[in-house]
C-alpha cells in the first residue's frame, strides 16, 4: 500500500509545510544528539548543569515548532490534524515524547515551586546559579542565603534535605 495516494502526493509536494518539516527535522535530531550528550555529560561527571539544561530547553522548544508544523502539514495534506492513518505510529511516538519532554518542566516546577510561590522565568533563569549557593552553603554546613535569591530558589532550599 502506497503511503499517498495522487492527490495526497500532490497536496505534500505543494504545502511550504513540507519545507518547513524538511528544514526543521534534521536540526531537531541534531540538538537532540547535541543535548543527549550534554546531558549524559552533566550526569557523568556532575558539570555542565547550566549547559545541559540549556539544551533541553532548546530541544523542547524545537520539538513543538515541529510538532506544530507537523499538525499543519498533516492536516493539509491528510485532512486531519493527528493521527492520519499513514502516520498513526509517527504521531503516537511523537505524542510519547511531548509528554516525556514537557513532564520535564513539571518536574522543574515540582523543584522550584510551592503552594506560596509562583515559578516566573526569570526565578527559573537564575536557578543555576542559586543551586550552586546552596550547595556551596550546604557543604559549609549553614543555610544558603545568597542575596537577591529568587522566591523559587526559596521554595527549593526549605524544601530539599539532602546534599544538592
Amino acid at each position: 500500500m502506497a503511503l499517498y495516494t495522487s492527490e495526497q502526493l500532490e497536496r505534500r509536494n505543494a504545502s511550504r509545510w513540507t519545507r518547513v518539516q524538511v528544514v526543521l527535522a534534521p536540526i531537531q535530531f541534531l540538538a537532540f544528539l547535541i543535548s543527549f550528550g550534554l546531558v549524559v555529560r552533566f550526569l557523568a561527571t556532575g558539570q555542565g548543569y547550566a549547559v545541559a539544561n540549556a539544551s533541553v530547553l532548546v530541544k523542547i522548544g524545537l520539538l513543538w515548532a515541529i510538532t506544530v508544523t507537523g499538525m499543519v502539514w498533516e492536516k493539509e495534506v491528510f485532512g486531519r490534524y493527528f493521527l492520519a492513518r499513514a502516520f498513526l505510529w509517527e504521531d503516537l511516538g511523537n505524542a510519547v515524547a511531548m509528554l516525556t519532554h514537557n513532564l520535564y518542566f513539571v518536574a522543574r516546577a515540582a523543584l522550584v515551586g510551592s503552594g506560596d510561590h509562583a515559578v516566573d522565568a526569570a526565578g527559573l533563569l537564575q536557578l543555576p546559579g542559586e543551586l550552586r549557593a546552596v550547595r556551596a552553603a550546604g557543604h559549609a554546613g549553614r543555610a544558603a542565603e545568597p542575596a537577591g535569591e529568587s522566591a523559587p530558589t526559596r521554595a527549593l532550599a526549605t524544601r530539599v534535605n539532602y546534599e544538592l
